[in-house]
């Protein structure tokens, strides 16, 4: 999991509340569980006019022009603005892996749902919590300039606008632990390896028979 510490970058709007998870990957798509490779298919039904499946080449098929992240100016965005409980539904884990392979690394909305809350921490996904007036002058901001960015700072837990206006938000503490220093649930127990294996050879000393 790559850490997150800081970044700056174009924002795209996602101009909708109750996003649920089946509209952020659809159920099609869930068959894999390599992390990799939804990031074609992430809004697969909001942003083509066709129908998706997997093994598809997403090259040819017919873009939805009235999509927002099919709009020439949001390509490239690293920052996805939305509204809130976003992430409800189902509790799909493939949603932030197809976020995160789309080329999202934080999400700014007023609420989400607890399980893809949850989930983002896992997978590299820094899910910021903002008042929803604050939200609302960011998506006029953002409809407004052509290549409006903000830049986001993990550990100082703070967004800030072109203008240096700034907004901090909150995060739990073992979850930024997480993100700055890209530690998923396999890394975290990796930490404890020599620990691991010391227990190992412990218990083939106490209890042989168990490994036989």
């Amino acid at each position: 999991m790559k850490p997150f510490t800081r970044i700056e970058g174009l924002v795209a709007p996602l101009d909708r509340a109750n996003v649920d998870t089946d509209a952020i990957i659809p159920k099609q798509f869930l068959k894999s569980i390599k992390r990799t490779g939804f990031g074609p298919n992430a809004f697969d039904e909001w942003r083509y006019l066709d129908q998706g499946e997997p093994g598809k080449s997403n090259h040819d098929r017919p873009l939805n022009p009235d999509f927002a992240l099919n709009q020439a100016r949001y390509q490239g965005a690293s920052i996805l603005l939305t509204r809130e409980n976003f992430g409800c539904g189902s509790s799909r884990e493939h949603a932030p892996w197809a976020l995160e392979d789309y080329g999202f690394r934080a999400i700014i909305a007023p609420s989400y749902a607890d399980i893809f809350y949850n989930n983002c921490f896992k997978n590299g996904l820094l899910p910021i919590v903002l008042p929803a007036d604050v939200v609302e002058r960011l998506f006029q901001a953002t409809f407004a300039v052509e290549g409006y960015a903000l830049r986001v700072d993990l550990a100082a837990q703070t967004v800030t606008a072109p203008t240096d206006e700034t907004w901090h938000f909150d995060v739990d503490p073992e979850r930024k632990h997480r993100l700055l220093n890209g530690l998923d649930d396999i890394s975290l127990t990796l930490q404890y390896t020599d620990k691991i294996q010391a227990y190992e050879a412990r218990r083939k000393l106490e209890a042989p028979w168990l490994f036989v």
